[in-house]
């Protein structure tokens, strides 16, 4: 990449600098974590405006959700073979774009197609980001992706209350174009500042974390079975949380005391309302706390410890949910039990099928987050038939099947394919050599 109309010496530094290039992608994943997040503050605005109706506008955040989890291994093939700027500058223009046609949409066609080119944006910021901290840091894996995980949360923490002031202040038509032209022009010069990660030669990585120096491609990657043991764990933890988190609303209500007045902190809230907002503090700070972590004990040795902890979490809610404070406290530790996998996974991943290829590999199986969110709908069927014990009872199992699965299937299968490299003729040596990058990337 060039650099040479970069004034200064320090500038240039400051670019190649592995910090600097993570802190970047963090702050891109604040500015799109909102056409998730914030979505929820504009479906009620719009159907008074347009009498769609909230299910045919919350249609729209399904096409998003797909659009942005199917195509990042897509978004990663083009990162690993252009590099992160273009990819991301790309990402900007659309995530700019789905919103400016959220505001003026008259049907919902128009919400729709709106909804693919914002699912295309955020998935280009998403798998590129995650993509390259994982290139950044071979030998602080978990932290980077944890970090940059823990940046799409947070960005909608900071942003969620100015967003629903302007709706009720400007209208949503108005909070749309602002906020997708501001989002969207943010990103585009935060993409300007990327460049190809170059690792420092220095960089040692943990004797407790089992690395390929072999890179495979996507191709080669999805045709181990190593790879679809990790997918089904990715599947299996994510449903999990996904399937009780998704019923936290309809069993406070159930049990009488979502509206319920708790205090915390000197902070009144309804008992709903202040679960949710611990619990999106846990789903974010745990991303970067469980990759620290895996970084230092190893990724099986911690998928095992939280993965079991969530099914304990789980079986915890079912079994004194029923009290307001004890369903605050499991519920807090479903999500600090869960939201590590956009952290976990990734690192191992790349850990598995080495650095070269890793957005794209990474963004393959991120696509398990998308399987995953398909298995909600079993848990009305289950609540349906057999209450809500059934539903946190079966995705307590998938739990700690993930959990015994990490120790006693995954860690072997990972230590059997590192040793032995069974690498197809034409694979490349990992960047074991790995060159600093000019300007240095010091620590």
């Amino acid at each position: 990449m060039g650099h040479s109309n970069v004034p200064g010496r320090s500038s240039t530094a400051f670019r190649h600098h592995r910090w600097s290039q993570l802190a970047i992608g963090i702050v891109c994943m604040g500015l799109v974590a909102n056409l998730q997040y914030a979505w929820t503050l504009f479906v009620v605005p719009m159907d008074n405006a347009h009498h769609w109706g909230h299910a045919a506008i919350q249609t729209a955040f399904t096409v998003f959700i797909v659009t942005e989890t199917w195509l990042v291994p897509v978004e990663g093939w083009l990162v690993d073979k252009f590099g992160p700027r273009p990819v991301v500058i790309g990402g900007s223009l659309c995530v700019a774009l789905g919103w400016i046609i959220d505001a003026h949409a008259s049907s919902l066609a128009e919400l729709y197609i709106a909804a693919v080119i914002a699912g295309i944006g955020a998935g280009c910021v998403y798998g590129t980001c995650v993509g390259t901290a994982l290139k950044w840091f071979p030998d602080r894996r978990g932290l980077a992706a944890g970090l940059t995980a823990a940046g799409f949360g947070a960005g909608a923490a900071v942003t969620v209350i100015p967003i629903a002031n302007m709706i009720q202040r400007s209208g949503y038509e108005h909070t749309f174009m602002f906020f997708g032209i501001f989002q969207g022009v943010c990103i585009l010069l935060l993409a300007t500042m990327l460049v190809r990660p170059k690792p420092p030669a220095t960089a040692v990585v943990a004797k407790r974390v089992v690395a390929s120096k072999i890179d495979y491609t996507p191709g080669e990657m999805i045709r181990s079975p190593l790879f679809w043991v990790l997918y089904l764990m990715f599947v299996f933890v994510a449903a999990g949380g996904i399937i009780a988190t998704a019923q936290l609303g309809p069993i406070a209500k159930e049990y009488g005391f979502a509206k319920l007045p708790v205090n915390l902190l000197g902070i009144t809230l309804p008992l709903l309302t202040m679960t949710l907002s611990i619990d999106n503090l846990c789903n974010g700070f745990t991303r970067p706390l469980c990759g620290f972590l895996s970084d230092r004990i190893g990724r099986e040795n911690t998928m095992f410890m939280i993965f079991l902890g969530e099914g304990v979490a789980l079986l915890g809610l079912m079994q004194f949910g029923h009290n307001p404070y004890a369903f605050m406290f499991f519920a807090a530790a479903v999500f600090l039990c869960w939201g590590e996998i956009f952290s976990i996974f990734p690192a191992t991943c790349a850990d598995t099928f080495g650095s070269k290829y890793a957005a794209a590999n990474a963004g393959t199986l991120y696509t398990a987050k998308g399987t995953a969110s398909m298995l909600v709908p079993i848990a009305s069927v289950l609540s349906a038939n057999g209450g809500w014990s059934t539903v946190f009872i079966s995705a307590a199992v998938i739990s700690i099947a993930a959990a015994v699965s990490a120790k006693f299937i995954l860690a072997p299968m990972r230590k059997r394919w590192i040793e032995n490299s069974g690498a197809p003729a034409g694979v490349v040596i990992a960047e074991a050599r790995l060159q600093p990058s000019p300007g240095g990337s010091p620590e």
